[in-house]
């Protein structure tokens, strides 16, 4: 390629402006040969060109994200290096202080973590990640075995993708990788999660005027608070982006 474009270039300069090949100058008629066959050319499939790059080498290109909606999941480009956001939560600076986001994050390339502190107005670069479905099938101690729903091919991962989601998974669930140069850096389960509840205290009345939340256990070992009427044996809808109750079943 290199060495077209240093063809091209000394070519176009033994040429007059608007120069056609019926006008071109004696001697020059190679170099008009030379710029007609560039027009003709093309790079042949898969020769590396932008369009037909593989998706990895153009996921980088992202978009102006601001501090204040740096959210679980996202990766950014900081420093020259690809990150994950495993944690994420506001925080304000002293009394009156800016409010700014507290995030940990995951160097994609080596695994170490790190804290930074964000300002809401604070102007990031968001990272693109190709995300596939899977079904889930079962788990063997830190790995958890999917099954591509189409081509029924199985794989492993590491359960740690799924970080505390990984409570939830059950038994044909559709959850999601997200891939970044074509491996799998993170998992996420669907966002509400029908569970059944093995444990609750008993309901019990007028002991204050607003109804209070009470823990309850469920069958995946998780204990979260549910309103005072839920009791054992009954199945609620769970998010699970933070364990909170959202409704009975």
């Amino acid at each position: 390629m290199q060495i077209l474009r240093r063809k091209l270039l000394e070519a176009s300069r033994r040429l007059p402006l608007f120069c056609t090949p019926a006008a071109a100058p004696r001697g020059s008629a190679h170099a008009v040969a030379t710029l007609a066959a560039a027009a003709r050319w093309a790079p042949p499939a898969g020769a590396g060109s932008l369009a037909a790059a593989p998706w990895a080498a153009t996921q980088r290109r992202g978009v102006k994200m601001l501090g204040s909606d740096v959210k679980l999941g996202n990766v950014i480009q900081r420093r020259g290096r690809i990150y994950q956001v495993i944690k994420a939560q506001h925080s304000h600076q002293g009394r009156g202080g800016a409010t700014i986001q507290v995030v940990e994050l995951r160097d994609v390339d080596t695994g170490n973590k790190i804290t930074e502190r964000f300002r809401t107005d604070e102007a990031l670069e968001r990272v693109f990640v190709e995300e596939k479905s899977f079904t889930y099938l079962y788990q063997e101690g830190d790995t958890v075995m999917l099954m591509e729903p189409e081509t029924f091919e199985q794989i492993e991962v590491s359960k740690d993708l799924f970080g505390k989601a990984a409570a939830y998974l059950k038994d044909e669930m559709k959850v999601n990788l997200q891939y970044f140069d074509g491996r799998p850096m993170s998992a996420t389960v669907p966002p509400r999660v029908t569970c059944t509840v093995v444990e609750a205290q008993p309901n019990t009345k007028g002991l204050t005027a607003q109804p209070q939340y009470k823990r309850v256990v469920l069958d995946n070992g998780l204990t979260v608070l549910a309103p005072p009427f839920i009791a054992a044996g009954e199945k609620i809808v769970i998010s699970t982006a933070d364990d909170s109750y959202m409704t009975r079943a």
